[in-house]
């Protein structure tokens, strides 16, 4: 991400008010467009189709079958996500551009017949008393969604960020249009309007995919030979995606605090629609990241291995791996103060949101907790992203294996003391992954010039 950061950093070079808002404005999109963009395309079907989809329990079956899809799918392509956008890197990095479009196709086959027999599985064993047509869709949409985060990684690979942004825009735009106007159909309508924008999302990301690297051969299985992508990345893109849904998954199979909604789907109604709505408040945290945290770090990382590579001085050395420090304390610095504003200002607003939205004020105590979880999940992921700069994968799946287990452990405690603890387990696992994931990080840059030359 940091080669999009250096470009919206020329925009704040023009000295004025509103390059400094466009600037920022742009790397809020980019950084987080796309899951806003399906948690407002599922909010406001939710609230157009209220009233006229009736009963308005379609609606509430409609928005857990989709939520069910987005982390079903990204839990699953999260074993290929950051592994195979690796391995694209390695192959640009070897000049063998051509190779890549065929194993793109061949990991795609690979994710479509494993999510495909699954979803059929569940579709015909869990389903069995919902219509024909709902079950075909829910299969359409697994693997449409499958396929999308596979193609959105890719692309996010070779710096396509503006271009993802648009196809999620036009993606969502399509499926907000479509499910509105077939409402009157029901579930199947809302579900089915929802899918095709989904499928046209994909279909576009095809088109740019395969028009920016054409392709001798049509499908290749290169990636997947022993080695080729490595376990390391396939274990932290599962277990991150299964983190960060964790304490939802145990708040909807608990039954003190859902309710089956359909199939064998349930719900959470006092703990999914604040935790969903508490992830925008990081807008602001994420825009920072991308043109502040990164972009300073990486610009001394890079002052630092040239430094080693080319024979510079030890004096000279450690003053850029003191200027890389430097970068990452004031960049969690400045997170930490713009998410501090920001969940300031949602506390204002919170309110007014929750009433427009007919959402009870007596979730606002869980949506705040939420809000500044949220809020440590973006300190989090500059953490771990300075350990991928480093190199140090296993210490970022040590990070993510705590969260998982933490998330677990301490969402479940949380239920058992009650409703006024929901929303810590969630919280306090983030708080004691990031302290500890700092101490490490603090550990390892201390130490990076004997590894950098010991590991040569």
């Amino acid at each position: 991400m940091a080669g999009i950061g250096f470009e919206l950093r020329k925009l704040l070079q023009r000295e004025s008010y509103f390059a400094l808002v466009r600037a920022y404005a742009y790397a809020g999109l980019i950084s987080s467009g796309p899951w806003v963009l399906s948690i407002v395309g599922l909010v406001v079907i939710g609230v157009l189709s209220v009233n006229i989809v009736v009963p308005n329990l379609l609606v509430t079956q409609f928005q857990v079958s989709v939520t069910y899809l987005i982390a079903g799918s990204l839990i699953l392509t999260g074993v290929v996500q950051l592994a195979f956008t690796r391995w694209v890197s390695d192959q640009l990095f070897a000049r063998k551009g051509e190779d890549i479009v065929p194993n793109f196709a061949g990991v795609l086959l690979v994710t479509n017949l494993v999510a495909g027999t699954l979803a059929v599985m569940l579709a015909f064993l869990e389903f069995r008393n919902e219509s024909a047509l709902y079950r075909v869709l829910m299969v359409a949409g697994f693997v449409t969604m499958c396929d999308i985060w596979v193609a959105t990684i890719f692309m996010s690979g070779l710096k396509f960020y503006k271009t993802i942004v648009a196809l999620f825009g036009g993606g969502y735009a399509i499926s907000v249009l479509l499910a509105v106007l077939l409402r009157e159909h029901g579930l199947e309508g809302l579900l089915g309007g929802y899918v095709v924008g989904q499928f046209v999302m994909l279909a576009g990301m095809f088109f740019i995919i395969l028009r920016s690297f054409p392709a001798e051969k049509l499908i290749a299985f290169d990636c997947f030979r022993p080695g080729a992508m490595l376990p390391t990345l396939m274990a932290v893109g599962f277990l991150y995606n299964f983190a960060i849904w964790a304490d939802k998954i145990v708040f909807w199979v608990a039954p003190e605090t859902s309710q089956a909604v359909i199939g064998p789907l349930r719900a959470s109604v006092i703990y999914d629609m604040p935790v969903f709505l508490a992830y925008l408040s990081i807008i602001p945290g994420m825009a920072v990241f991308l043109v502040r945290f990164e972009t300073d770090f990486v610009e001394w990382y890079d002052k630092f291995y040239n430094a080693v590579r080319e024979g510079g001085s030890l004096e000279e050395i450690a003053r850029m791996r003191d200027e890389m420090v430097f970068a990452v304390r004031h960049g969690l610095f400045d997170i930490v103060k713009i998410q501090t504003l920001a969940v300031l200002v949602m506390v204002v607003f919170a309110p007014t949101i929750f009433d427009k939205l007919g959402i009870s004020p007596l979730y606002l105590p869980l949506f705040y907790v939420d809000a500044v979880a949220a809020s440590m999940q973006v300190a989090l992921l500059a953490v771990m992203n300075v350990f991928f700069y480093l190199d140090r994968r296993r210490a970022v799946l040590a990070t993510v294996a705590l969260l998982s287990v933490l998330n677990v452990v301490l969402s479940i405690v949380s239920l058992k003391l009650g409703v006024a603890f929901y929303g810590y387990g969630f919280a306090a696992a983030l708080l004691i992954t990031l302290v500890v994931s700092l101490r490490v990080l603090e550990r390892k840059i201390s130490r990076l010039e004997y590894e950098t030359f010991m590991l040569q």
